[in-house]
């Protein structure tokens, strides 16, 4: 994922999700020293539910799509 595209995913966490940036930052953080999807480190450790999780892989999916379209 490019910078500009991780800046606007963690934009859609904030304001679509209202993930505070405290959240957030716990997941990074797990993230960073499990190698794990960022996704489902919010959800393993309770920050958003599996309707939130669905939201956020449809909109890493129109992304994705959006950026190969542009190819």
């Amino acid at each position: 994922m490019s910078q500009t595209t991780y800046k606007q995913f963690l934009r859609f966490l904030r304001e679509e999700l209202c993930l505070s940036p405290d959240s957030i930052a716990i997941a990074q953080r797990s993230m960073e020293e499990t190698q794990g999807p960022l996704p489902m480190l919010l959800w393993q450790y309770g920050l958003i539910n599996l309707n939130e999780l669905d939201k956020i892989y449809d909109w890493l999916e129109s992304h994705s799509m959006s950026k190969l379209n542009q190819i």
